[in-house]
């Protein structure tokens, strides 16, 4: 399938904690979504040719100055839409139906009863269902020709219908696992409100972005910026695969990767998966770019511009490239900021790009969540070493260390993380944690070693479980290895006296400390 006749599912966020989970919802059945923000025109949503259109719900009110509302002409393109809790409240209220409050909201599970057979959305679930709620408003009076399909002691307008203006909503959350018939519900708006064909599978991903790539290098060449994350390594394949030896990657040993990672990544791509592998030594022109900086921010943005910097430094080596490679994911840059959502963190290889780059830069995965790229990394044929890797942020350590980034501060910091990574291997944790790795905060503590008063840094173990790092849950490591890797780093690593264990979820706090 064609990018241009690609079908796609338009997830419209109005600030829900969810969205991107919608999104990958929906990907799951086998149909490609993209985010937009509320501010989306009729005529832009005609322009995207979208097959289906969902709401997202939202912190907000619909009565409050201020709430985000729809382009009402986009209820008149004749295009499906489901709107979930807040959106579901937005089409009621702009369609002509009443939207009030009740004696109390509903949040949490509660138990959802079928009504008038339970429509398209409900068909073939239980008359009695739990579902997730997390509303305060309710729908009260339903548009003329809308059908009430569900109700909750607490919202007498569980889910509605019409069929005939294709106009879907509920009130519960389908896309938490908590509603355990939730995926069903979107794969019937999916297939019975919007007639997907639900054609978008890994191996259309990668005809599809070959394809891309063909048409736009034709017989140039590129360069693949490769860290040695699944990320990198997933777009280079691609990128492999689409031109040959064409491409030349070139690995950037920044100084700031985890302890023998240098060598791992030049032994993996250049030896075992035959690719053709530039490896440049900058650490000394990192540590110098980032002296006397210590807002994250500016680390970040120092350590983009000095990444384009070097690669720009390599044209020479392959035969001036025309093209740089990144291995960006969409929640790079959702997080980095867009119309509908605000900055996160700016990803080194999103807002930390400098204005004035000598290349055309590719992202091959720039559409795609963690996990679906390890299924293209895997329909690729690549190891599961690489692919089943844990993730690693672009600027490395630089991001790890809280203050200023020296050589020093670095050596500390990888052996205590070399400690924790072991811990969790020989525990038989590493596959079942999708990221964990230590923190060098800019502070010290005192301590006793040896009956002696110590003045030293404190390590923080920061362990989290997720699905696609969108959001995240801080993992459950049991005491013994917790206790294990504290009296290591504590034994081994000069300097540290002190080890903390960080059990703070995304949200509110991000997976990385900056």
């Amino acid at each position: 399938m064609t990018t241009s006749a690609r079908e796609t599912v338009l997830v419209v966020d109005f600030g829900a904690q969810y969205a991107q989970l919608i999104a990958r919802r929906v990907r799951e059945a086998h149909v490609f979504s993209e985010i937009v923000g509320p501010s989306i025109t009729s005529a832009e949503v005609v322009a995207k040719a979208p097959i289906g259109i969902i709401f997202s719900g939202g912190p907000a009110s619909v009565h409050v100055e201020g709430a985000p509302l729809i382009d009402p002409g986009i209820y008149d393109l004749g295009i499906p839409i489901l709107g979930i809790c807040y959106g579901a409240q937005l089409i009621s209220l702009q369609r002509g139906g009443e939207v009030g409050r009740t004696d109390r909201g509903e949040y949490g599970r509660t138990t959802m009863t079928l009504a008038d057979g339970g429509g398209i959305l409900l068909h073939g679930t239980p008359d009695e269902q739990p579902v997730w709620m997390s509303h305060f408003d309710a729908i009260v009076t339903l548009p003329d020709g809308v059908t009430c399909t569900a109700s909750t002691p607490d919202a007498p307008v569980a889910a509605f219908e019409d069929v005939e203006q294709k106009l879907y909503g509920v009130q519960f959350h389908p896309e938490v696992m908590h509603t355990p018939h939730g995926q069903h519900v979107l794969e019937q708006f999916l297939r019975e409100g919007c007639q997907a064909e639900a054609d978008w599978t890994m191996a259309s991903i990668i005809d599809t972005e070959v394809a891309k790539i063909r048409a736009q290098v034709g017989d140039r060449r590129a360069m693949c910026a490769l860290s040695g994350g699944v990320d990198s390594a997933v777009a280079a394949a691609m990128m492999h695969k689409a031109i040959g030896d064409r491409l030349t990657c070139v690995f950037v040993d920044t100084g700031l990767m985890r302890l023998n990672e240098g060598e791992q990544v030049v032994e993996t791509f250049d030896r075992h998966m035959g690719l053709e592998l530039i490896h440049v030594q900058a650490s000394d022109r990192f540590f110098a770019a980032l002296a006397g900086i210590t807002e994250p921010e500016a680390k970040r943005k120092a350590i983009g511009e000095l990444f384009i910097r070097v690669f720009e430094d390599a044209k020479t080596q392959v035969k001036n490239a025309d093209f740089l490679v990144q291995g960006t994911l969409y929640p790079d840059v959702i997080e980095s900021g867009s119309e509908h959502a605000a900055t996160i963190k700016s990803h080194h290889n999103v807002g930390g790009l400098p204005e004035d780059i000598d290349f055309e830069i590719i992202e091959p995965l720039r559409s795609l969540f963690k996990d679906e790229v390890r299924m293209v990394g895997s329909q690729l044929g690549l190891p599961d070493e690489i692919v089943q890797r844990q993730p690693f942020p672009g600027p490395g350590l630089g991001v790890r260390i809280i203050g200023e980034v020296t050589p020093d501060k670095v050596a500390t910091l990888q052996w205590a993380d070399a400690i924790v990574r072991e811990e969790l291997r020989v525990a038989g944790l590493e596959r079942t944690i999708w990221q964990s790795f230590a923190v060098l905060p800019d502070i010290r503590s005192v301590g006793v070693m040896g009956d002696e008063r110590t003045y030293g840094w404190p390590i923080i173990i920061r362990a989290v479980t997720s699905e696609d790092a969108m959001t995240a849950d801080w993992a459950r490591i049991p005491h013994d290895v917790l206790e294990a890797m504290s009296s290591r780093i504590i034994n081994e690593v000069s300097g540290v006296n002190r080890v903390a264990y960080d059990i703070t979820s995304k949200p509110p706090g991000t997976i990385e400390w900056e």
